[in-house]
């Protein structure tokens, strides 16, 4: 593809794969590069789907599990980053005296960690049902993580709104407890974080 020089008006034959390759970032950036450039907002939509099958013993070493050769690493650190977003809204919304809002975005959070994990492990995500502590044992979460994930299902709003009238969500939850939940969001997120940036 020609271009000309701007300096002495040559014209130059440079080739559409030299042109990206110029564009390109070197391919050994540190974690903490890489974890600032999830954290400026990467978003993927990825379409759900059952897991193949494979199980997760409980000796299982989470963060040295194979991945499949059907793992979708950039799928998986573009949900984190989702998962990362989430996760600071959480503190903003327990900021603002929103206690709910503060709760289903640890909920979100929660969900958006395990599934970056399932996106890596397996190419996909992984079917669930709203109960994120069957989502930790589908992606291999170990058990103190699944305990945190149970801890964040009810805050999904279609099963707490079942129950509870919106105008009355923040009385329901006192700030303290927003909170709590959201040590045990970044807990999960820590564990999905391990797996998920040293892919």
């Amino acid at each position: 593809m020609p271009q000309t020089d701007a300096n002495n008006d040559k014209t130059n034959n440079i080739s559409q794969d030299e042109l990206v390759w110029h564009d390109q970032k070197v391919p050994h950036q540190s974690d903490a590069e890489l974890e600032r450039l999830l954290l400026e907002g990467i978003s993927l939509t990825q379409e759900t789907a059952q897991p193949p099958l494979r199980s997760f013993k409980d000796g299982d070493d989470d963060e040295n599990n194979d991945v499949l050769s059907g793992g979708d690493i950039q799928g998986a650190l573009g949900l984190f980053a989702e998962a990362a977003q989430d996760m600071a809204t959480a503190g903003v919304e327990l900021g603002l005296g929103r206690h709910f809002a503060c709760a289903d975005f640890c909920n979100q959070a929660a969900e958006k960690a395990a599934q970056s994990v399932s996106l890596l492990r397996f190419g996909r995500r992984s079917m669930y049902d709203h109960d994120l502590r069957a989502l930790g044992a589908l992606v291999g979460a170990p058990e103190e993580i699944q305990e945190e994930m149970a801890i964040l299902t009810p805050f999904h709003p279609e099963a707490f709104y079942a129950g509870t009238p919106p105008e009355e969500a923040d009385e329901v939850i006192n700030a303290e407890q927003a909170s709590s939940y959201i040590q045990s969001a970044r807990r999960v997120l820590r564990w999905a974080r391990a797996i998920v940036l040293n892919a």
